[in-house]
């Protein structure tokens, strides 16, 4: 071998190398089929080539690159779609399909070296004539190489056109077909575990949404929740991602951070799955295996049947002694009063954001009214559970209810924590556990402050709580208006229970509407009066972002 072809071997091999270095770094699959071909271009010095995927038993036209025509389908190209059409690699009376070049190659899982197509007698290049007829073009020597896996089986070929020379298109020799065999070996193991990479991750990612879905499904009330908050979250992780923000002026995210957190959203409430249904379905505070309330009205009409009683009775004693007929103002009034006050109860059953004092007030004199059942025993019109449970100042559970539902956040991170999760994961736990804590470190389950919570974890505790807010599923309480959401957002970060600058950077970067416009009813995207929304003054940010 001469000096110069020495060096030039050298040269390649180096170059393979570092193509197969490259080539197992890649972690887009386009990119790296892209790739693959244009470094057996490269390589081999082809004006053109295919890339093709096996299909079933087809194959299917992936990349497509030709530089004297300047054809680049497929990868950072254009897409291939429907230019071409599938290869079978059998015939309509399953015969192998021997004629076609590409589909021997595959079948036989060999390398094919063509010296001219014109003058090759042993393949069908009737297509390829056709081509080039159409295109001008002039199609002759071509390299055909499978792609095998690490189990032998063909994943895909490749195709090299028209070895170049100067402007003289010539034959691939024996070590252009030894370096593209190289390559296609190296291409197909990086191609096999980039395939496994994104198969697993489509597992993972879809038993994670199973998980969520599994969550939502234990609840018609609360069914979107594991849905909507991954949106919300992102939605304000991409808003704030190198924004400059005050406050935020140093946060990014990479592709890998971004799915980090995306997985964290999605499993914010994987603890539910251990809540008990009867909790998590508590649609009204005197709910439990049904809605109490009904009892309660049942007491109600004995009252309102025991004063019309009394009136007929009042009224029958009249006639009987031929008197006048009482006045029965009074029992009419008392009658209207239960009426109101049932009325009433009903309300205070469904839950709400806030119970007046005036109004537990109200509760507690109620219980203090009395009936008498069919056997003649008197019993308080309202129960002490009753009672407390319509007392409940805040949505429809008890305090300890509420503490059982609060122990999700429990399960939570103790099931996360049980995970083996890879680097690229390892801070899920911590931002799927921190949605409940609070700036003051008054939340739960850790009682973590601002300073000792992420940015990403005080960012899905803003997404939570907005959430929850608009959700229109929520039996006990109307669709909430985003001027309504936004104002309470505001009281809880002046209660240092939201971080006030995520909140500013929510408000000013229009986040909250593009939630809306996505997940909210029309009904619910009034207009914003930011001058009135509490809480922006607490933020670094100014009023130059509104």
């Amino acid at each position: 071998m001469s000096e110069l072809a020495s060096s030039i071997s050298t040269d390649r091999i180096r170059r393979l190398n570092a193509i197969g270095i490259a080539l197992s770094a890649q972690k887009d699959q386009n990119q790296l089929l892209e790739m693959i071909l244009s470094s057996a271009r490269e390589l081999t010095q082809a004006d053109a080539g295919t890339l093709y995927r096996l299909e079933g038993q087809a194959l299917r036209f992936t990349m497509v690159q030709n530089d004297t025509l300047n054809i680049h389908l497929g990868g950072s190209g254009a897409p291939v779609g429907d230019h071409f059409p599938l290869i079978p690699l059998y015939l309509e009376d399953q015969q192998p399909n021997q004629r076609m070049i590409v589909a021997f190659s595959v079948l036989h899982k060999k390398t094919v070296r063509i010296e001219d197509a014109y003058h090759e007698a042993g393949f069908d290049f009737s297509g390829t004539r056709a081509f080039d007829q159409k295109s001008g073009y002039r199609s002759q020597s071509f390299l055909t190489v499978p792609l095998l896996n690490h189990e032998g089986e063909v994943i895909a070929a490749l195709q090299l056109l028209n070895k170049k020379s100067g402007q003289h298109t010539i034959s691939f020799d024996e070590t252009d077909q030894e370096i593209a065999e190289s390559l296609a070996s190296q291409a197909a193991i990086a191609l096999t575990n980039r395939c496994l990479i994104d198969e697993l991750r489509h597992l993972f990612d879809s038993f994670v949404q199973v998980i969520a879905s599994a969550i939502d499904s234990k609840s018609p009330h609360t069914g979107a929740h594991c849905r909507r908050v991954p949106d919300a979250t992102l939605m304000l992780a991409q808003a704030a991602d190198g924004a400059g923000f005050p406050g935020l002026e140093d946060f990014t995210l990479s592709d890998e951070d971004y799915y980090e957190l995306k997985t964290a959203a999605w499993l914010h409430d994987c603890g539910k799955v251990i809540t008990p249904h009867h909790i998590m379905e508590k649609s009204t505070k005197l709910e439990t295996l049904y809605d109490r309330i009904e009892a309660v009205a049942d007491r109600f009409e004995i009252l309102k049947r025991d004063l019309e009683i009394q009136q007929l009775q009042a009224e029958l004693a009249a006639l009987r002694a031929g008197q006048t007929p009482p006045d029965h103002t009074a029992e009419q009034q008392a009658i209207h009063q239960l009426e109101q006050d049932l009325l009433f109860l009903r309300q205070a059953n469904t839950g709400g954001e806030f119970m007046a004092d005036d109004h537990l007030a109200r509760i507690q004199s109620l219980r203090q009214h009395q009936w008498v059942d069919f056997q003649g025993q008197t019993h308080s019109l309202l129960s002490e559970d009753e009672a407390m449970n319509l007392s409940i100042r805040r949505g429809t559970l008890n305090s300890e209810e509420r503490q059982i539902m609060e122990g999700h956040m429990v399960h939570t991170l103790a099931m996360l924590k049980q995970l083996p999760f890879p680097k690229h994961l390892q801070r899920v736990p911590e931002y799927a556990g921190g949605h409940h804590e609070r700036m003051d470190g008054r939340g739960y389950p850790l009682g973590l402050t601002r300073e000792q919570m992420s940015i990403p974890a005080r960012m899905m505790g803003i997404a939570d709580v907005f959430e929850a807010l608009t959700a229109h599923e929520r039996p006990y309480k109307k669709p909430m208006p985003l001027s309504q959401a936004l104002t309470i957002m505001g009281r809880m970060v002046e209660d240092r229970h939201l971080d006030p600058d995520l909140f500013a950077l929510f408000v000013y970067k229009k986040v909250y509407l593009d939630y809306a416009k996505k997940h909210l009813r029309p009904e619910q995207l009034d207009e914003i009066d930011l001058g009135s929304l509490p809480g922006l003054a607490l933020a670094c940010a100014d009023q130059t972002h509104q």
